[in-house]
């Protein structure tokens, strides 16, 4: 599971209501960890927010209009123009979207040279085919190893930041939030502070509808899609690149790369492709893929049916242990009698095992915060990766891993937990949370014979627990 260290999000610190934010169109981010959405180019000029939209596109389409010129410049690698190209590929990490896929941060990564060396050759062979299109690098993801969702995104926001910091001071303006001065490119803006990150960083917002998960220009089943459901398009695709949709899943880059770079022809048929798919941003209201809701979800119903547990008077291992128990029994309880398995769920389909693990999170955290205990993703060293560890000290640490019924591995993860327990001698106790989501079979039976025979053998035991996370009907329909 991603580090996740603190699921606060914007709207709770700030004290933001957030349907207040989703009126602003504004994103409500987890302010210490990235969350998997990503600024596509191709949505900003639908964005509803008109100023955000006439910048942030005027903004984009002069810097790569630029650039296009100046490749279309160069005569050879190394000269002039190309040098000139070079640095505008030369992209800085820019700390605060909150967007990306940091584990348990929010720091983003500049392009290294070998990245913007092949970025630059790459973007130099289209413009050659005679295509002028502002909108030809976007499409680099396609094409280039190390190329991704994450590169496309940073490559935009460094592009339109201007317009995203403007977004941000008008947003801040409307809630009356406190600022602080930072400076961007030479000029003093005044933004709200992340007081989450260990460096001075501020938050930068970002509209809700210029994000996606990932972007339909790195998406090459949504390219098909597009060029499949055209008439037009799809003869053209047929006649000059058809091998480029053909298993593409299983061909890499450099031989798509190869088809796409072929023509002149070739190249605009895959950018009509792109341009043909569907503008429509990730729907935040609804938050499909659970990117978002675990933070706010998880939250709300540890506020909503608060612990009553006294902390222990001592706490040492057993104590540590004890207070684990009740969280994970409180868990129970939110799931099972409280509704909060609506939130595992997406219509008939169950949310991925990452978003069971980080909505225990954020309830666990809640009730942690009450007590001063700790609570932190660890990875064990050596015995594979564990979920979360509570602990104060060294010595009293309780491992949780929280899985889903659907995980193939759910018994060799027991196992191996077993295996991580009996290492630790006395340092430590361990929980299997088990969240039934469906696809059981008979695992639960192999779980519990595996912990009866540890226990006939007088082995160390790890707590076995499951939750059925199956969403129940109302007691009236029961």
């Amino acid at each position: 599971m991603a580090k996740v260290r603190n699921p606060t999000t914007f709207s709770r610190h700030f004290k933001v209501e957030p349907s207040r934010l989703a009126d602003l169109g504004v994103t409500d981010i987890t302010l210490a960890v990235d969350t998997r959405l990503f600024l596509d180019p191709l949505l900003i000029d639908n964005c509803s927010n008109q100023d955000f939209a006439q910048k942030a596109a005027a903004q984009y389409r002069k810097y790569f209009e630029n650039a296009i010129k100046v490749l279309a410049a160069s005569t050879a690698v190394g000269d002039v123009a190309w040098r000139a190209a070079r640095r505008m590929f030369e992209f800085h990490e820019i700390r605060g979207t909150c967007l990306g896929y940091g584990a348990g941060s929010i720091d983003g990564s500049a392009w290294g040279p070998e990245l913007v060396d092949k970025v630059v050759n790459t973007a130099k062979a289209i413009v050659d085919l005679g295509v002028r299109d502002p909108d030809i690098f976007p499409l680099l993801g396609l094409l280039e190893e190390g190329v991704g969702p994450d590169r496309i995104s940073d490559m935009t926001t460094n592009v339109v930041l201007d317009s995203i910091v403007a977004f941000n001071v008008q947003v801040i303006d409307v809630l009356k939030l406190a600022v602080e001065e930072f400076t961007f490119r030479g000029s003093t803006v005044r933004l709200v502070r992340n007081p989450f990150h260990p460096k001075r960083t501020p938050v930068l917002l970002t509209p809700r509808d210029v994000l996606r998960p990932l972007p339909t220009a790195s998406d090459w089943d949504g390219v098909a899609a597009a060029a499949a459901h055209n008439d037009l398009l799809r003869k053209r695709v047929n006649s000059l690149v058809a091998h480029l949709w053909a298993d593409h899943a299983s061909r890499d880059k450099k031989e798509l790369r190869k088809e796409a770079l072929a023509s002149g022809n070739a190249f605009q048929v895959l950018l009509d492709a792109v341009k043909a798919t569907k503008k429509e941003p990730y729907n935040l209201s609804i938050d499909p893929a659970g990117l978002l809701r675990w933070a706010p979800d998880g939250e709300r119903f540890a506020q909503q049916f608060p612990l009553r547990i006294a902390p222990p008077s001592t706490l040492d291992l057993q104590g540590v242990h004890q207070v684990v128990r009740a969280i994970v029994d409180q868990f129970r309880q939110l799931v099972e009698a409280n509704g909060l398995s609506k939130s595992l769920w997406v219509g008939r389909r169950p949310l991925p095992e990452k978003y069971a693990q980080r909505l225990f999170f954020t309830v666990a955290y809640c009730y942690c915060k009450q007590i001063n205990l700790d609570i932190s993703p660890e990875v064990d060293s050596g015995n594979g990766q564990v979920d979360f560890k509570f602990s104060s000290g060294f010595h009293q640490r309780v491992l949780v891993e929280v899985k889903l019924s659907r995980n193939s591995k759910l018994v060799d993860g027991f196992t191996k937990q077993l295996d991580a327990y009996k290492a630790a001698e006395e340092t430590m106790r361990a929980v299997y949370l088990v969240v039934d989501v469906g696809s059981m079979g008979k695992k639960d039976e192999r779980l519990v014979k595996l912990r009866n025979e540890c226990a006939t053998k007088g082995q160390p035991i790890s707590d076995l627990e499951f939750v059925n996370g199956h969403i129940r009907a109302s007691g009236s329909k029961r």
